[in-house]
């Protein structure tokens, strides 16, 4: 639609589609997102990386975020575009549907960023995300992207044009996720007039598809939500969630806070919500505890990662560890991975997690055919 959908239009579009089970996606074969779309052994990829979708639908995963790439899109555009389209077909092809995410304050400071370079990726073993230095190591400054050229900027907002209005009527694709952790990087308000932008210009496509802007810092919140001097939503993330068809977070919290997310996202937009990242076994934030939180309380899911790779999302984030050296912050548990739910060899890192997702999808399914009789 051309305008923001009625919570009336948003629960139909939810209630006429099985219970969304999905995952975030980088292949354990590309070091990062940028790795995941650039052509550099592209072709040579894709066996692995069809294994591992044929797997992730024979546990019963319906779904899957994929974060686009703007320095991929801008310098190889024709090829950019034939691996998008790759990948849709391949997941579709497996019963599973995409959420195409565009914008993204998760970044560094200006001094500290890098511009991708095509070719082989670099590797730091040992670090989550593949990278020593990322926006997960708590470094101080304000987060620099792209958004912050005004050449790139419009440019960006062609890639938002481009892709949207190619694949607005497409049911491959299932959600529009304009913006990812809008103000992370310390980056606050500033990028909000290009969040609003670019959900003016997913709109004018006329998609079949809803819109989303996740919100992250309700968890701080949830955590202590009597302490008068913390409030929900900052801002900047209450316009993104106004904007929004859908209600989208991300929550690598406890299961206390995620209850208290969820009351009040539940009470106060009444919408469909989705958690569009999840699953920090570190901060118990697990699967026995959390997937039939999302059950029982009708939440779409995306956990963080699939497969145990080159991005090492398994490994904690950096500011853990400089939180546990200086004796701060919570009692971390280092014995678990912090995400993805599959080792290399496509084995499950936890077998019990494996059957909790076959188990919670099996009863999902029955009940949206009972309720569709």
């Amino acid at each position: 639609m051309k305008r923001q959908w009625t919570p009336e239009e948003a629960w139909e579009w939810y209630n006429n589609r099985p219970w969304i089970v999905g995952f975030n996606y980088v292949p354990a074969n590309c070091a990062s997102i940028f790795d995941m779309w650039q052509e550099y052994r592209h072709a040579e990829r894709m066996p692995a990386i069809t294994k591992e979708i044929e797997r992730a639908a024979e546990i019963g995963y319906n779904a899957v975020r994929i974060i686009m790439s703007f320095p991929c899109w801008k310098h190889q555009h024709d090829g950019y575009m034939e691996r998008l389209e790759e990948y849709l077909t391949l997941f579709a092809k497996n019963g599973i549907k995409a959420m195409i995410c565009f914008g993204n304050d998760c970044s560094v400071p200006k001094e500290r960023y890098k511009e991708p370079q095509f070719g082989e990726q670099h590797v730091d073993m040992g670090y989550h995300g593949g990278i020593a230095v990322s926006p997960h190591a708590g470094m101080p400054g304000v987060g620099y992207t792209v958004l912050d050229e005004p050449e790139l900027y419009d440019e960006f907002n062609e890639m938002v044009r481009e892709i949207v209005s190619k694949y607005a009527k497409d049911e491959r694709v299932e959600v529009w996720d304009i913006f990812n952790e809008l103000g992370n990087g310390r980056r606050r308000d500033k990028s909000v007039p290009a969040m609003e932008r670019f959900f003016a210009t997913a709109r004018a496509c006329d998609p079949i598809q809803p819109l989303t802007a996740d919100t992250w810092t309700i968890v701080h919140w949830a955590s202590d939500p009597l302490n008068p001097e913390k409030v929900p939503l900052n801002p900047w993330e209450k316009r993104a969630v106004e904007l929004s068809d859908v209600v989208s977070y991300h929550d690598y919290r406890d299961f206390d806070t995620s209850v208290m997310v969820i009351d009040y996202l539940k009470k106060h937009y009444g919408r469909p919500l989705l958690n569009t990242e999840w699953l920090n076994r570190i901060q118990r934030n697990t699967v026995q505890t959390h997937l039939p939180l999302f059950f029982l309380e009708k939440v779409g899911c995306y956990q963080w990662g699939l497969v145990a790779g080159l991005n090492q999302t398994y490994e904690p984030w950096d500011s853990f560890w400089v939180r546990n050296n200086k004796g701060e912050g919570e009692d971390f548990d280092f014995t678990k991975w912090q995400h993805d739910v599959l080792r290399p060899n496509l084995r499950p890192y936890d077998p019990h997690e494996i059957e909790l997702f076959e188990h919670y999808i099996k009863l999902s399914k029955k009940d949206f055919e009972e309720s569709h009789r």
